[in-house]
């Protein structure tokens, strides 16, 4: 059941780029109360620029379950603007990539869908591609990170 996350397990840094310009991001996964749940802890710097003039500290939460009933992997993410994000796993293709789409989205209009892609680009490096799309609109990509995996002792967030 969790397999395909192993991959993920540990810290990682990169860069990312978007509609709020660029950042540095920091993550940390780990598997959590008796490696039931897979905590995700994400931190984006966005220093002062021309997209985000006063810059920003973006953080997430997230945690990973398995809803054995549905068969499925439930990502819930909870963003430091209050919003928290249902998604359930799409698609994995182990190795290769992951989609999770969301089924809700908490605190935001109706009509509103978000959608995390992660591609394995080798043992140490992963992109991962966050989409917004707004009521009765495509998918668009708001942001990407890049993320290389941190060697060493494992570092908190």
């Amino acid at each position: 059941m969790w397999t395909p996350f192993n991959y993920f397990i540990g810290s990682w840094r990169g860069s990312g780029k978007g509609q709020p310009g660029e950042s540095r991001v920091e993550r940390t996964y780990e598997f959590v109360l008796n490696n039931k749940f897979l905590f995700v802890k994400s931190k984006s710097t966005y220093e002062p620029q021309e997209k985000n003039p006063h810059g920003e500290i973006h953080e997430e939460w997230g945690l990973i379950s398995y809803n054995k009933a549905r068969e499925k992997h439930v990502f819930r993410q909870f963003h430091v603007e209050g919003f928290v994000n249902h998604y359930i796993l799409d698609q994995a293709k182990e190795g290769e990539s992951f989609t999770f789409i969301t089924e809700e989205i908490e605190n935001i209009p109706p009509g509103w869908r978000a959608r995390e892609t992660y591609r394995v680009l080798g043992p140490d490096e992963f992109i991962e591609v966050f989409e917004l799309a707004g009521p009765g609109k495509e998918f668009e990509v708001y942001g990407e990170n890049r993320f290389q995996r941190v060697h060493g002792a494992q570092e908190a967030i």
